[in-house]
């Protein structure tokens, strides 16, 4: 129970700081009005002296005012000469109408005898047209003189908002709201928490999720329950009719044909590289995590190019007439292609960690390799195998670029939403049918925790193996080695189309051999490349380490919101990149998170988008360590940073540098949200690549392509060099 001395103590420095707080937003506030008044009073006055002689040229300088006063509303009065009373003449007729409710108030009475002085005259009281603004006005007076400025011969009455001065206000408050709330909640895991790091760390993660997830969305979200400025339903009426929902049983289909095919063929790749004893295992890794440093739409480019309704090989060389790679079938070896080194990549470090004991003591027991596989690795590695698979499927949802020019007559819900949003230029309804997408992801989500939190599948602890047994037998290596081999061989004679594309003046037309590609592409590609590198390096570091983190608070930590954390930290990954393109244009484009047409956001997006990756690897690899370790380190006296340091991190390192070079890969070749957030400042390579190809230049895109993945083959040799290998988790293969 916590002491009351301690709550005692939180609510009384709680107000001391809530007092300072608000003595410096009335202070802020009190000079920033003082100003803007001053401002706007000068520029009333100045405004007033440039009144027209020309009566009928009154009526349009009026109507010049707001032009000059932000929020203004303007009347216009001249003197009688009769009587010396002011008539007016011209105006705003809302500012009439409220003249002429208020006309016999005291302000306007030492208004009119301020002015005949030619004395300015600013209102001691706000005035307000509930129907018209919907906060409070501004009353000034001020006096338009003759040609000898010695009498006044007309008055210029001024109803002012506070226009862009109320949002700034508004901005301040909710700054100085939050400067309170922050320090509510960092002084209580001061005095309430018993390991304030984590404590700030889960702070931390929490306003990452809220301020770049959670809000974006909500914004997204916003805006399908709007149309034509007032709230409908309409939206959603036209999103569940039965077209979409047909849409959408073809991506859940699309997804979960892919996501198994491409768990399978990942978990053999990784088999092989990290359970039997082949030669060549860092070419194999090498080759197989091609397809994602590549475009997305580059594999599709080559499929249609060699087995398209022209292709090279299907038109060409077998003369084939009905065929069709277009639909489910082409969809599915495209993404399969694309998507399967998302599964090698967590579960090679899966197996990898996998403590070869248990596996010893069955074949001791006579179990058989098949058997001890079947009954052992398996079920060990089934963290991985889950969250491999989850991870593929939300990508095959969230895919559009592939879909986009292979679907033909098969329909999948993220092309319809991308379709929506360029071709019909209705926002709210690609929001709407990219936040549908949500619901198999959130489905499949809930199933793969709630299957791994049942069991345990812990097999790291104080005193791992060094040495992994071979389970698979010689037949079984072949055929295994065998699939790798002829897998690699079929992905690179994709990559040879587009190397040997760079070298052809027009493929599919003319196939003339030239050079000039490549000094065109390089030129006109430069700045792309340029910032595309500078966005992904600066991005790589940063998600990485966070994604570490939270894996480590999620698995090894007990809170309060502990599973909605888990779930917004996972969502990015299950959203279409068109829906975050439209939420963080929606959510960063006014204050106080001005983001729009920056570095900052597309950096940002780069974290966010690629963080359940790194996430999912690190989890499936803290399951399988004891948590004894960390323990004994705590015991001694280590911290958590210390820890994380020293402990956690070194026994994850495969699953961190697999973090790394996959959200390096995705954020050199994003395309989906990427392509709503260049700015002429920033620009971005596969969004060039990508215009180049709609063109019909595929040689210059052919070009950028290649270079794309010789940047991304150099960054990950640069990665592996800088974090070196430390051998606690370095394992041979014996038979």
């Amino acid at each position: 129970m916590i002491p009351r001395k301690k709550w005692y103590k939180l609510i009384g420095v709680t107000l001391l700081f809530a007092v300072l707080d608000f003595w410096i937003y009335s202070s802020l506030l009190g000079s920033f009005r003082a100003l803007t008044e001053k401002s706007k009073f000068k520029e009333i006055t100045l405004f007033a002296k440039t009144a027209p002689l020309d009566s009928e040229a009154i009526e349009p300088w009026v109507q010049e005012l707001p032009k000059v006063v932000d929020g203004s509303r303007g009347l216009y009065f001249t003197v009688s000469p009769d009587t010396g009373d002011f008539i007016h003449v011209a105006g705003d007729p809302v500012a009439k109408n409220i003249w002429e409710r208020l006309k016999d108030t005291e302000d306007f009475k030492k208004g009119f005898e301020s002015v005949y002085y030619l004395e300015a005259y600013k209102g001691k009281q706000f005035v307000q047209d509930k129907d018209v603004h919907t906060g409070p006005l501004q009353l000034f007076f001020a006096p338009v003189p003759d040609e000898n400025g010695a009498d006044v011969r007309g008055a210029l009455i001024v109803l002012s908002s506070q226009g862009a001065a109320a949002e700034f206000e508004g901005l301040l408050r909710n700054l100085c709201l939050i400067a309170l709330l922050l320090f509510i909640i960092i002084y209580s895991v001061i005095l309430f928490s018993r390991d304030p790091v984590t404590g700030y760390g889960i702070l931390l993660l929490f306003g990452i999720a809220v301020a770049f997830i959670a809000y974006p969305l909500a914004e997204a979200f916003r805006l399908t329950l709007i149309k034509d400025g007032r709230f409908s339903w309409d939206i959603w009426k036209t999103t569940l009719s039965p077209r979409y929902l047909v849409a959408l049983w073809g991506s859940m289909r699309l997804g979960i044909v892919t996501a198994s095919i491409s768990t399978i063929i990942g978990f053999i790749f990784a088999f092989v590289t990290e359970r039997t004893s082949i030669k060549g295992k860092r070419v194999i890794s090498t080759l197989a995590t091609m397809p994602v440093i590549s475009p997305p739409f580059s594999l599709t480019l080559s499929i249609i190019l060699l087995f398209g309704n022209n292709g090279l090989i299907t038109k060409q060389l077998l003369g084939l007439q009905n065929f069709s790679i277009y639909g489910l079938g082409g969809l599915v070896l495209v993404q399969t292609i694309g998507m399967f080194p998302i599964a090698y990549l967590t579960l090679s470090s899966v197996l990898k960690s996998i403590d070869s004991t248990v596996e010893d003591a069955a074949m001791d027991l006579n179990a058989g390799r098949f058997h001890t596989f079947w009954t052992i690795t398996l079920p060990l590695a089934m963290p991985g195998i889950l969250s491999a698979w989850l991870l593929v499927f939300t990508n095959s949802l969230a895919d559009f670029a592939n879909p986009l020019l292979l679907a033909g007559s098969y329909k999948v819900l993220s092309v319809e939403a991308y379709i929506e949003v360029t071709g019909r230029n209705n926002l709210g309804g690609g929001a709407a049918l990219s936040l549908l997408l949500l619901l198999p992801t959130l489905t499949a989500f809930f199933t793969q925790r709630y299957w791994v939190n049942r069991k345990s599948f812990v097999t790291v602890t104080g005193k791992p193996s060094v040495r992994l047994t071979e389970l698979a037998s010689k037949p079984v290596r072949i055929a295994l080695t065998a699939f790798v081999v002829i897998s690699l061989g079929f992905i690179l004679a994709l990559y040879g189309t587009i190397v040997a594309g760079c070298f052809v003046k027009n493929w599919g037309i003319d196939y003339t051999f030239t050079t000039a590609n490549i000094g065109e592409a390089l030129s006109r590609g430069w700045q792309a490349i340029r910032d595309t590198v500078t966005l992904a390096t600066i991005a790589t570091p940063i998600a990485g380490i966070i994604a570490m983190a939270a894996a480590l608070i999620l698995v090894r930590r007990s809170f309060i919101g502990k599973r909605i954390l888990e779930i917004l930290l996972m969502t990015p990954f299950a959203v279409p990149g068109t829906l975050v393109g439209i939420a963080y244009i929606l959510a960063f484009n006014k204050p106080p998170l001005l983001l729009v047409g920056t570095a900052a956001i597309i950096v940002i997006n780069y974290i966010i988008r690629e963080l359940p990756v790194g996430m999912e690897t690190g989890i499936a690899s803290l399951r399988q360590i004891d948590p004894s370790i960390e323990e004994a380190a705590q015991d001694l006296g280590a911290d958590m940073p210390t820890v994380f340091k020293s402990i956690v991190l070194p026994l994850v390192r495969p699953a961190f540098i697999s973090s790394m070079s996959y959200t390096f890969v995705r954020s050199m070749t994003a395309v989906s949200a990427v392509i709503f957030l260049i700015s002429a400042r920033w620009y971005h390579l596969t969004v060039q690549i990508y215009n180049f190809s709609e063109n019909l230049r595929f040689g210059l895109a052919s070009v950028l392509a290649t270079t794309l993945i010789l940047i991304v083959l150099a960054a990950f040799g640069i990665m592996r060099l800088l974090v070196r290998d430390q051998g606690l988790t370095e394992k041979t293969v014996s038979q």
